[in-house]
């Protein structure tokens, strides 16, 4: 018997027992019978996850999550229940950043914030093409990060936004949001109410 074909097997044998399985790259998981874990690779985009009760939709966006977030709670769901997911990384150039009665600081796209009682109006110029609409980030006092506040649909170019208490003082940006690829469905059915 010759030792070279005994050799090529080992060879193979061990490179395919070496070869990791790639890890998912979105999953849902059960972390009581009525919350839902979602989880996805980190990245320098933003998140948006979105749930329906039926794979086919009507989908609701749940939240818009900033970049490097990689896991979304959803608690206190209906027992007994399906629940299907999905996430879509978006990104953006940010286009203006302001506080509330200052111009905008950065380029052309200048963002103005008037406060009014527990309002914050803000109107900017649209100077993007092919925008699936504009995302409003908030940095609250204190806070070391912009989180996503509110989105617009494409083309628009005022918005109006509720603050609630302790935001006063926050600094606010602006990006023409884009959207990447939809992630594959996956799907958790919540268990008994305990």
């Amino acid at each position: 018997m010759s030792v070279k074909p005994l050799l090529c097997v080992a060879l193979l044998a061990a490179g395919c027992a070496a070869t990791p399985a790639p890890a998912p790259a979105f999953t849902a998981s059960l972390t009581s019978p009525t919350d839902v874990v979602l989880h996805w690779p980190d990245d320098d985009a933003g998140h948006r996850v979105e749930y329906a009760n039926d794979p086919a939709g009507p989908w609701t966006t749940l939240r818009f999550l900033p970049p490097h977030t990689t896991s979304y709670h959803h608690p206190d769901l209906i027992p007994e229940t399906p629940f299907y997911y999905r996430e879509q990384p978006f990104t953006g150039p940010v286009s203006a950043e302001t506080t509330a009665g200052a111009p905008a600081a950065t380029d052309a796209t200048a963002l103005h914030a008037v406060a009014g009682g527990d309002t914050v109006t803000f109107t900017w110029a649209d100077h993007t093409t092919g925008e699936a609409g504009f995302l409003l980030e908030i940095r609250r006092p204190g806070a070391p990060d912009f989180d996503p506040v509110e989105v617009t649909d494409p083309d628009t170019t005022t918005c109006a936004l509720s603050t609630l208490p302790g935001e006063q003082g926050s600094a606010y940006r602006l990006r023409a949001l884009h959207y990447g690829p939809l992630s594959p469905v996956v799907h958790e059915t919540t268990g008994q109410e305990r």
